[in-house]
């Protein structure tokens, strides 16, 4: 029996380069008719959408560690989805797999591309947050660049955010204190209250070097970077002798209309013999099984929590993605189609 392939897939194509935070010109959204896919390739309904800060980057042009997406094409992201027919001898119908599926209702991608998730072990969503690439650039970035040893200060910005949060789970299961620096007094009582976090920092209210000094008694031996700017600065001016400055994200920088700002203390580095050194996920892609299955474990025995912040209906798209700009995500930020 042949399934009938849906009809029409709607889906945001990128219609200009942004200036700033990305407005609704700069997409145009679209439908098409859906195609077979061909040997080798697989069609997915797109069921979640993963809404990440590197999604800014990519919409810009120029020399990156990823081409930018092209002016006309549909927006990058990952996603997961069911599988609707398949050419790949790796997939069938009915199949649940996760991979850069895009901003759209159907993906007809190669199936050499995608990897298949059990929703029976755990909420498809979280296959995009810490059993996903968020989690494994936490895991990655903190294990083998940040080094953490026990009784050491880890401090992390962003911390209420996908990457940030499990950063600082796994911190504490290494014996770390542990300090978050987060927007707002909610997201500060869950990093302390729920993921068991030392410290929180509320950069909206304190003044953030002093509340560094406060909370890091013996300066900062690892600092895990997503925000950049006068973060990045502030934690440079309180480095431990040896520290390592993991830098995985510049949120604060995304969306300048003018040229990023970079650390004015960067000599911080010489005077501590400190580290400095930049993280992206996709080198790690050979060790991606081992990282999903130690964290998988750690959560099924409670060590490990997730947040998930989804938001209903490919169409909000837009207006979803500026909320990871404006602090407004509880925890991992997805899209529900």
């Amino acid at each position: 029996m042949t399934t009938a392939l849906p009809q029409n897939n709607a889906r945001f194509l990128l219609a200009a380069r942004p200036v700033g935070a990305p407005k609704a010109s700069d997409w145009q959204y679209t439908t098409q008719s859906v195609e077979a896919p061909a040997d080798g390739e697989v069609l997915v309904e797109v069921l979640y959408i993963s809404l990440d800060p590197a999604m800014r980057g990519w919409m810009n042009e120029g020399k990156s560690y990823i081409p930018p997406v092209a002016l006309g094409e549909v927006m990058r992201a990952l996603g997961i989805g069911r599988v609707v027919a398949s050419r790949h001898p790796g997939f069938a119908a009915g199949d649940h797999v996760t991979g850069l599926l895009g901003v759209q209702q159907y993906a007809r991608v190669a199936g050499s591309g995608l990897t298949r998730v059990d929703p029976a072990l755990a909420p498809l969503p979280r296959y995009l947050g810490t059993l996903g690439m968020p989690g494994v650039t936490a895991y990655f970035g903190l294990l083998d660049i940040g080094r953490p040893q026990a009784g050491q200060t880890v401090v992390v910005s962003g911390a209420a955010g996908a990457v940030g949060g499990v950063v600082g789970q796994i911190a504490k299961l290494k014996g770390c204190r542990v300090v978050g620096i987060a927007g707002g007094a909610d997201k500060c009582r869950y990093l302390v209250d729920e993921l068991g976090f030392d410290a929180a920092i509320d950069y909206k209210t304190q003044d953030l070097k002093a509340a560094l000094r406060e909370h890091c008694p013996d300066s900062i031996d690892v600092f895990f970077d997503n925000v950049g700017g006068e973060t990045l600065d502030a934690a440079l001016s309180h480095l431990a002798r040896g520290a390592r400055v993991v830098i995985c994200g510049a949120i604060s920088q995304y969306n300048n209309t003018e040229p990023t700002r970079g650390p004015a203390n960067y000599l911080s580095l010489l005077v501590n013999r400190a580290t400095m050194t930049g993280l992206v996920v996709g080198d790690y892609l050979p060790r991606w099984g081992d990282a999903i299955r130690e964290m998988a474990g750690w959560m099924a025995q409670g060590q490990l929590k997730a947040r998930e912040d989804v938001v209903s209906g490919l169409e909000n798209f837009p207006t979803a993605l500026l909320k990871l700009f404006k602090g407004e995500n509880h925890g991992k930020l997805v899209l529900k189609v």
